[in-house]
């Protein structure tokens, strides 16, 4: 009896250890996706406040490229528009909605950049090649603000859904789901042409 007693206390402290240990991973994982996801919304920030900037000085160049402008304008305004709360890392169609402004905004951002390559004196101008540098640079942080985001995403959801920390969830956070990642566009998966 005094052995089965001892087996009884070693698996009671075992699994009290373990579960001590995994208890405080979901909230640290929540709270790293948060933290990637404001970092995602901080470089779209960066990236729309320059737009403007870059519209005007192409604008000087390019008068009667009407089109594009409209076209960048109301896809910046589209995403201006979107309310980002933590909710949308837990709703599929607001997360995509988001994704598909943004996708909008980096496609219309394309055309005023092949707008730019029609104008030689634009592309030698010094505001447009130095926002030209900052754009591209902002687009890169966003890249990288992505890849942070869907690592932290996966390291959360991997917890919530593998044993101990499913249990672990269940248990402590009832309310933890698993959250949203970025996915490419069918658009942004096809091959892009290239012509001389």
């Amino acid at each position: 009896m005094k052995k089965f007693g001892v087996i009884v206390g070693l698996i009671t402290v075992a699994v009290v250890y373990f579960f001590v240990l995994h208890m405080n991973r979901v909230p640290t994982y929540d709270e790293n996706v948060k933290e990637s996801w404001s970092q995602v919304q901080n470089q779209y920030k960066r990236r729309a406040d320059l737009i403007p900037n870059l519209v005007s000085t192409v604008k000087g160049y390019a008068a009667h490229e009407k089109e594009v402008f409209t076209e960048v304008t109301k896809a910046r305004s589209k995403v201006g528009q979107l309310t980002v709360t933590p909710e949308v890392l837990n709703d599929p169609n607001a997360f995509a909605a988001f994704e598909k402004a943004q996708d909008a905004l980096s496609s219309a951002l394309n055309k005023l950049m092949m707008v730019s390559e029609r104008y030689p004196d634009l592309k030698a101008d010094k505001n447009f090649l130095a926002l030209q540098t900052q754009l591209e640079g902002t687009e890169n942080r966003i890249s990288v603000a992505r890849r942070d985001y869907i690592a932290a995403v996966k390291v959360y959801n991997v917890e919530l859904r593998t044993i101990p920390g499913r249990w672990v969830a269940a248990f402590l956070y009832p309310d933890a789901e698993v959250k949203q990642t970025f996915s490419a566009s069918p658009a942004e998966q096809s091959t892009p042409e290239v012509k001389f």
